[in-house]
């Protein structure tokens, strides 16, 4: 079995994309009364009436000038919810409370590539994610909503 690294937006970014998404954007803020809203910053659920923050996010792009990747055409931006106010970040582990549907697993390569995508279920995510990773072509897993495509977090080896 493989130790995973399971990781949210890390706090920095999200500071930045709460004066200026990465399409450029200022948030867009609500609190919906009935929460239940995604959140990116600590992977679980905004509480209803809870501030959150849309903002569009490039995943990959951010990873890829950390590492050096390059990649080109793969690399895309969606919505993501944030808290609107700084949080305590994720609790450590896989983040069940945040899956509660179908999700994609992308698993990308050193230069930012698209390899594979497989979909799953909430319970199967966290072992099809060490299956991924077992493969050394595999350098980062995406986990994304099957039917939005919107970007929940990075999986990596610990």
């Amino acid at each position: 079995m493989t130790t995973l690294r399971i990781e949210p937006i890390p706090a920095d970014t999200c500071a930045r994309l709460l004066r200026s998404d990465d399409a450029g954007r200022p948030p867009v803020l609500s609190a919906p009364a009935e929460g239940g809203a995604p959140l990116r910053c600590c992977l679980t659920r905004a509480r209803p009436g809870e501030r959150v923050a849309l903002v569009s996010y490039a995943p990959l792009r951010r990873w890829a000038a950390a590492t050096g990747a390059d990649p080109g055409p793969y690399d895309e931006q969606g919505p993501v919810f944030l808290h609107a106010d700084p949080c305590d970040g994720p609790a450590p582990g896989w983040p069940d409370g945040l899956h509660t549907g179908s999700r994609v697993l992308r698993a990308y390569d050193r230069r930012g590539h698209i390899l594979r995508g497989v979909p799953v279920e909430p319970a199967e995510a966290r072992s099809r994610a060490e299956e991924l990773l077992t493969d050394p072509e595999v350098e980062v897993v995406h986990v994304r909503a099957l039917g939005f495509g919107c970007f929940f977090h990075t999986v990596q080896r610990a």
